[in-house]
């Protein structure tokens, strides 16, 4: 029975090494996998999802207007797909976790997808929260902070290493910009919010 997982964390805790990891195990059996990743975060060049240990793939992008039903539809046309495999999954909007679910209730296909849970700010980002609310299973990929607890939060540091308290909830960055921080060293770092 197809479902929808959602694979949450903070940064750098290897999201999209799970990602390959497990799309790597799907063509090893002769399956095939979908990889589709935000076209928003091009850090690894456009249309490629990559880890910071130094694996990646290509993968179809989408945008936040982008149909996520009518383009998965579109693919199984092609042929079978045993997984759909989704990154940067807190860029997802409201309707396309909705069409996601979708997918695995119609067409049958299991969807894994992988994102932040909450942004610098601890604000769940709009695709996570849907996805809290909708997916069938939830399994949080864990990293840690300096102090060696569970991380949970993520502060954004400008270029001298100054906390930011406020901006945008997206800006693209890796650990130049974002610490991954447990709740108390990351009340810490904003001011005890």
């Amino acid at each position: 029975m197809a479902k929808l997982y959602f694979h949450y964390s903070t940064m750098n805790a290897g999201k999209s090494t799970v990602l390959l990891q497990a799309a790597h195990n799907y063509r090893e059996r002769g399956m095939v996998p979908y990889l589709l990743t935000a076209k928003l975060d091009n850090r690894a060049g456009d249309g490629r999802i990559a880890s910071r240990i130094g694996i990646g793939e290509p993968a179809e992008t989408f945008a936040t207007d982008d149909d996520l039903f009518a383009k998965i539809a579109a693919r199984l046309e092609q042929g079978p797909v045993a997984c759909i495999f989704v990154d940067e999954a807190q860029f997802l909007t409201e309707a396309q976790v909705w069409q996601l679910a979708r997918a695995v209730d119609d067409l049958a296909v299991p969807i894994m997808c992988f994102g932040l849970r909450v942004d610098f700010r601890g604000k769940l980002f709009p695709g996570s929260a849907t996805l809290l609310a909708l997916a069938d299973e939830m399994r949080e990929v864990r990293t840690i902070c300096h102090c060696g607890r569970k991380a949970t939060m993520v502060v954004r540091q400008d270029e001298e290493g100054q906390i930011l308290l406020d901006g945008a909830q997206v800006q693209i960055g890796g650990n130049e910009t974002y610490v991954s921080l447990c709740r108390r060293h990351w009340r810490d770092a904003v001011g005890d919010r």
